[in-house]
């Protein structure tokens, strides 16, 4: 890993880049569930730009790898590489997939790409009822409740997961595709979704449990 760019160091003793990489991975590995950056901050000892940039590194150099790393603003994780789920699937007994109605796919892409979003908001881009589509995508743990609108009767909003993501094998949100309709998320995404009925991959930990 180059660390020519590595921003801060709060004193002289600081971690380089390389080593901070390294206890990020180990930190990750042996949680098997997602950490709070703030929790992972203050264990490390380090600012959130030096803590964002050995997460790019350490997710940079494990492309090749069997593992991947996945994040959002707040969190991060640890897991497998979505092109051996059916290996991980195999080892732990689970369905090879979860099937997913094109409805569910197509409020998917809704919420993945204007959240967060409302049901209303949801239902008003797809011009149909999506109770039991969104229903379907919380209960396979793809999408959850993150807060109230600041709107009359302060509706709920919804967004993607961590699951989301590890479902997609996309590290973070930044790495959805440029889609030129939401719709073309349904028409172009596999109706399998690989994984567990709860919509997990296994953690690196190892133990398979959902978090």
């Amino acid at each position: 890993m180059n660390a020519s760019g590595y921003s801060e160091r709060v004193e002289s003793g600081a971690l380089t880049l390389e080593q901070l990489c390294s206890a990020v991975e180990s930190l990750l590995f042996v949680a098997g569930r997602p950490l709070a950056k703030a929790e992972l901050r203050r264990i490390l000892g380090v600012t959130a730009t030096c803590l964002d940039e050995a997460l790019a590194a350490l997710s940079a150099a494990c492309q090749s790898r069997g593992v991947r790393v996945q994040q959002t603003a707040e969190e991060a994780q640890m897991v497998t590489a979505p092109e051996n789920a059916r290996f991980i699937a195999a080892l732990l007994g689970w369905p090879a997939s979860v099937r997913l109605t094109a409805a569910a796919l197509e409020t998917l892409a809704v919420v993945a790409y204007r959240q967060p979003v409302t049901r209303g908001q949801i239902e008003s881009i797809r011009g149909v009822n999506s109770d039991r589509a969104l229903a379907s995508l919380v209960a396979h743990g793809l999408v959850e409740e993150v807060g109230r609108a600041p709107t009359a009767g302060r509706p709920a909003l919804f967004a993607t997961t961590l699951a989301f993501l590890e479902q997609f094998g996309l590290p973070d949100l930044g790495a959805l595709p440029d889609l030129p309709a939401l719709v073309s998320l349904a028409e172009t995404a596999s109706e399998e979704v690989n994984g567990a009925a709860e919509g997990r991959r296994a953690r690196v930990a190892g133990d398979g449990k959902a978090s």
